[in-house]
């Protein structure tokens, strides 16, 4: 589907500046009395341990990511009973060096769930505080943020990456892509991220450029009912990636991510040479390392039309306003969620709350040590978690 089927609802305006923090301009509809009478009595540090379905390979810039993360997570606890948890943002050293800031405050003092946290110096907890408000409340987080019933958005597989050229001593080759793409459509997937950018340091130019666009016309021909994105993790120069759009003439990409790294004149450039082939994908980009002056004036060209940056990095509180200010100009959010799908289940409830969303990054993940079954793909969407907070049970002990 092209771009200005998604804009066109998605408002236009300027937006005042990026990453606005909650304060004077929204304004709670009350209904959070509960949250008065909790004070946060104890902080408890874990991890967790997340399982892919498979090895997740290279792409064009990293090597092997591996079977699956362990992740650094805290609990929040009140002197009433509730408790609510969520990944670290930031280390845990630096958590426990701000925890007297939430120690013995009320949950309303810490959080106004149409906002976000009430100070800077505390989002790092803000999955937590999401998490427990839900909990005292009995709201899902979508719901503490103004929706009754969640839309939904499509969710693609982010789990795509070179497993063609592994193992080192025995490739498997393009048909180990096309297996992979099989079991996430069984699982549920009806848009595939394929990893591009293989000749910047895997492969020669020549090999990587003709081995990317083989597993482009791959997938695209054995999987004519899914969308296809592309992410080059910034392994091109604006010259080759146009070589890699020759390549697959007649596609239709959904969108393509960070080809290269950000700057006004090769995205002038790409918008151009796209605009005069009439194929206008989404570009998606800022994830790694945004220049967000560029990415300001991109967005308000309307060249750059999805912000990516990462649902971690920037926080749940701040992409709440985030997302309130890019909708007024029109672009679209996709926050990064590699790695774990817990952070992808946390953007399907900001995507419930907000819309303007193009399509949710999923991230397949099983695990003993947390529940993540409430959450359902289903005919390519996914669908929130209804139990309160993320809906994300702990089965793990924490001690």
């Amino acid at each position: 589907m092209e771009r200005r089927k998604f804009i066109k609802h998605a408002g236009a305006g300027a937006a005042a500046g990026f990453f606005m923090f909650p304060g004077t301009g929204f304004s709670s509809s009350g209904g959070n009395g509960e949250l008065e009478y909790h004070r946060v009595s104890d902080i408890k540090f874990s991890t967790v341990k997340l399982n892919y379905p498979r090895q997740v390979g290279k792409n064009s810039r990293l090597d092997i990511h591996g079977f699956g993360p362990v992740s650094g997570i805290h609990v929040l606890y009140t002197d009433r009973g509730a408790s609510g948890w969520g990944l670290n943002r930031g280390s845990e050293k630096a958590l426990i060096e701000k925890s007297g800031l939430i120690r013995g405050k009320t949950v309303a003092e810490l959080i106004d769930p149409e906002i976000g946290v009430i100070s800077p110096d505390i989002e790092g907890f803000d999955f937590s505080l999401y998490d427990l408000a839900g909990k005292i409340l009995d709201k899902p987080v979508y719901r503490l943020l103004g929706k009754r019933k969640p839309l939904t958005f499509p969710c693609y597989s982010g789990m795509i990456y070179f497993d063609d050229l592994e193992p080192a001593d025995k490739p498997a080759g393009p048909e180990k892509v096309l297996e992979e793409c099989r079991w996430d459509y069984n699982y549920g997937y009806r848009q595939f991220k394929l990893k591009i950018g293989r000749g910047y340091k895997w492969m020669t130019k020549e090999e990587g450029l003709r081995r990317d666009i083989e597993i482009t016309k791959l997938v695209h021909r054995n999987f004519p009912d899914c969308d296809i994105l592309v992410d080059g993790n910034n392994g091109f120069t604006i010259e080759e990636f146009i070589r890699y759009l020759e390549g697959i003439e007649g596609i239709k990409l959904f969108w393509i991510e960070e080809p290269f790294h950000e700057t006004v004149e090769d995205y002038a450039k790409l918008y151009s040479w796209l605009k005069m082939h009439d194929h206008l994908p989404l570009l998606a980009d800022g994830e790694a390392n945004p220049d967000e002056k560029v990415l300001r004036h991109l967005g308000a060209q309307k060249i750059i039309t999805v912000f990516l940056q990462d649902i971690s990095s920037l926080g749940f509180t701040k992409w709440i306003s985030f997302i309130k200010e890019i909708k007024q100009m029109g672009i679209l959010s996709s926050p990064h969620a590699w790695g774990s799908a817990i952070k992808t289940n946390y953007i399907s409830h900001l995507a419930g709350a907000f819309g303007t969303t193009a399509t949710i990054e999923g991230v397949t993940c099983t695990s003993d040590d947390v529940d993540l079954t409430d959450y359902e793909l289903r005919k390519g969407k996914l669908i929130p978690s209804s139990k309160p907070g993320f809906g994300m049970d702990l089965l793990k002990k924490i001690s």
